[in-house]
């Protein structure tokens, strides 16, 4: 059974579910292999060591399915940054046309990536920071509760609290991101 929502419309898949970009995790086989079955799959492009090697993978990822993919670039503070543009051109110049963005600022990353024609999803955890990336043109919000990991955010939110409060706010469709759990 196909369920069509706003986002199975944006993204051109049958299900509305989204693997989220995840280090060491999100490689071509694994995107490939959730797109197929109808989700979006997602190649997280800070697990490749280089923007090249980022290139090889999405066109790996084009030898294992013709189903829409995403690529997540997770910007995140660093002493020594990953070299962000390189790899936010690598995207652009495969066509990939699905980015996650996760993060600090990414509205740089989201006007690049609008301008070439992406579907920009942003992870948030808050609904401040949602509003914010719909601001800068976010086609899609993922939201994040404290049950997600990897984004916990600053103030130990649920999605049982964050999601309502998103609907509420939000012009833009969003997804609930991470798991759900009652503490039993």
């Amino acid at each position: 059974m196909v369920l069509e929502t706003r986002v199975t419309k944006i993204l051109g898949i049958e299900h509305p579910i989204i693997q989220g970009g995840m280090h060491y995790v999100g490689y071509a086989t694994l995107a490939a292999a959730v797109s197929e079955a109808g989700g979006l799959g997602t190649i997280t492009a800070l697990t490749q060591k280089s923007p090249e090697d980022l290139r090889a993978e999405i066109r790996k990822c084009r030898t294992l399915t013709s189903k829409p993919f995403a690529v997540n670039l997770t910007l995140l503070p660093a002493l020594m940054p990953p070299d962000y543009d390189a790899y936010c051109n690598v995207v652009i110049e495969e066509g990939v046309k699905i980015v996650e963005t996760a993060g600090r600022n990414p509205g740089k990353f989201i006007q690049k990536f609008k301008e070439a024609g992406c579907t920009v999803i942003h992870k948030c955890v808050a609904v401040r920071h949602a509003l914010t990336a719909e601001r800068l043109g976010a086609d899609i919000i993922s939201m994040d509760g404290f049950e997600c990991a990897g984004h916990p955010g600053e103030a130990d939110v649920g999605n049982w609290v964050l999601l309502p409060v998103a609907a509420r706010h939000l012009k833009v469709p969003f997804v609930a991101s991470g798991g759900v759990g009652d503490g039993r």
